[in-house]
């Protein structure tokens, strides 16, 4: 009897062997992704001190229950960019780092299968992302960021995850921009190899090595516009790669912040479908697979459904909250902790209109720690207030959003005047009369919002200038003098205080404004902190105690009269009654 079962086993396995490996005819599988989730974790605004309807306590929620419903295998990614934007991550980055992460803690228990890094993963420094690489259980994935030392990913480049024995491959890109913005220190070691060229290359090595039923890309990278497929390295590059790289069934791309469900025809001539869920848990992408084992090909046959689901419709889960409210509560006390009074509200809705007490606290808390002569900065937010009264740590995240270090650089007055003029060039219209527009400023059904990036609207503080309406771009600007009193000089070599992402060439107002090369920019760094400006921002106020925010009025726009105009009328469109 013992004889005759081995005898079975060993026929059993021959004919397994003969006939290859077999295949379940047919698979459906859930692939479910967020992407630039900015920290928000929990269905609270810390911040602001009120509840939200987005977080990953939603997501959580509709993920649990598809996992329990068993209708399909269920694959969760994200798509990067979670450590920055929100008090919750910055205290497990900066303030308390003796403990896992909370990202790591919140993401593990989620069981996420795979992720990709985001730009602002790394803009927290080596400290923060290096642990958290060990912290993940699951990997955290950038094939074009390599390292220098050996030519290697410095993170994982992809990942292989099988359901019901149909073989998915995950490769992670992310957008190779980010020299421009940051700080070499920050991503020391490393350097970021175009996304075109490196998905080519993984995308053989994964067909060779592991011959997938289905790949998916994880790019932390937008769609990209038109003109965008132009430039050698474009920083939104996942339509591009979709049409130029054979092989890949479809793409969660990120980064630009849009809800977007496309199909782009590869080289093959074969639809790839990218879907994009906006940012902070807004929307989660949900595709449907279904596979079916063609014989005759030996191949799946993939159908693909894509949809957005909508953040605020899905509940909190329970399970979530209650399991995290510890985490929770401690960071709440962490941002009610007072720093200072502000004697007067500032809101960043004037900042898009003139000089305003808003930026001119930002440019003085500039001027005063880098002991500058002239100061840059930009509304980070569309519609920031701070109300006086107390100020509290949460108020520093309003005033300052990004975690962007503080340079010091030396330029000369012509350069400071060419960074002037690029940026109102995009800022202000020539206008002809008063009635024209003044901003760029587009109205549709959905509302108003500005054409351009009002996070580039870089005034100018030590220097009093005027803006003319009239004037074309190149001729807009004129600087009258320092505000000292001295003369500004164009040929004079001064000491201006800006922030990192400046700094680096972000919004290209020191190299296409300016006209410095990348390598001029890293020589005229005389100075950069080692803490990101907000810990800088919060220490000068707790030291003043009790702050009087006055608009300096350095700068103003001209002809007055049609500034006043334009104003009122297009306040009333982006914001509604004054």
């Amino acid at each position: 009897m013992k004889k005759s079962y081995i005898y079975l086993l060993f026929v059993t396995a021959f004919i397994l062997c003969s006939c290859g490996e077999q295949k379940v005819e047919h698979v459906k599988i859930k692939v479910l992704g967020t992407s630039d989730v900015h920290g928000a974790l929990f269905p609270y605004d810390l911040v602001g001190d009120k509840a939200t309807s987005s977080s990953l306590a939603q997501v959580f929620a509709y993920v649990d229950e598809q996992r329990k419903k068993g209708d399909s295998e269920v694959i969760l990614l994200d798509n990067g960019d979670i450590l920055q934007g929100d008090p919750l991550v910055y205290y497990s980055n900066f303030e308390k780092t003796e403990t896992t992460h909370i990202c790591a803690e919140l993401m593990n228990f989620m069981q996420y299968d795979a992720a990709t890094v985001g730009n602002h993963d790394i803009e927290p420094g080596h400290e923060v992302y290096d642990r958290l690489v060990k912290e993940y259980q699951f990997p955290w994935m950038a094939a074009n960021a390599v390292r220098n030392s050996d030519g290697e990913p410095y993170f994982q480049p992809y990942t292989i995850i099988e359901k019901q024995g149909v073989k998915i491959a995950v490769l992670g890109l992310i957008t190779s921009a980010i020299p421009k913005w940051l700080p070499e220190k920050i991503w020391s070691g490393m350097h970021f190899e175009p996304m075109l060229e490196s998905a080519q290359k993984w995308i053989k090595i994964i067909e060779e090595k592991e011959k997938p039923d289905f790949v998916i890309g994880l790019f932390h990278s937008g769609a990209g516009e038109e003109e965008e497929k132009l430039q050698d390295n474009p920083e939104n590059a996942s339509v591009l790669i979709a049409e130029k790289v054979s092989g890949i069934d479809m793409i969660i791309c990120g980064h630009d912040h849009q809800e977007n469900i496309l199909w782009v025809e590869n080289p093959d001539k074969e639809k790839v479908l990218l879907i994009n869920p906006q940012s902070r848990a807004n929307f989660l992408a949900e595709v449907d697979i279904d596979f079916s084992w063609n014989k005759e090909a030996k191949k799946y046959q993939k159908t693909l459904t894509p949809n957005l689901i909508e953040g605020k419709d899905l509940p909190s889960s329970k399970e979530y909250v209650e399991r995290f409210q510890p985490l929770f509560d401690e960071v709440k006390s962490y941002v009610s902790r007072p720093v200072g009074t502000f004697k007067t509200s500032i809101s960043t809705k004037d900042a898009m209109f003139g000089d305003s007490p808003f930026i001119d606290l930002v440019q003085n808390i500039q001027l005063d720690l880098a002991d500058a002569d002239v100061s840059f900065a930009s509304p980070l937010s569309f519609n920031a207030i701070i109300d006086s009264g107390e100020l509290q740590v949460r108020d520093l995240f309003n005033l300052y959003r990004f975690e962007n270090l503080l340079y010091t650089m030396n330029l000369t007055g012509k350069e400071i005047r060419g960074f002037l003029e690029f940026s109102y060039k995009d800022w202000f219209q020539q206008m002809e009369k008063s009635s024209d527009p003044m901003l760029f400023i587009e109205t549709t059904e959905k509302g108003s919002k500005f054409t351009t990036m009002f996070f580039n609207y870089s005034s100018a503080e030590g220097i009093d200038y005027v803006v003319d309406l009239r004037k074309p771009y190149g001729e807009k600007v004129t600087i009258l003098k320092m505000t000292n009193g001295e003369p500004f000089e164009e040929a004079k070599m001064y000491r201006v205080a800006l922030n990192s992402y400046r700094g680096n060439g972000g919004g290209n107002h020191l190299t296409q404004g300016a006209g410095l090369t990348k390598e001029e920019l890293t020589s005229r760094v005389v100075n950069a902190t080692t803490k990101d400006l907000r810990y800088y921002l919060m220490k000068w106020i707790e030291e003043k105690g009790t702050v009087d925010i006055q608009c300096n009025n350095n700068w103003k726009v001209i002809p007055e009269d049609w500034c006043e105009e334009a104003k009122k009328r297009e306040y009333k469109l982006l914001y509604g009654e004054k």
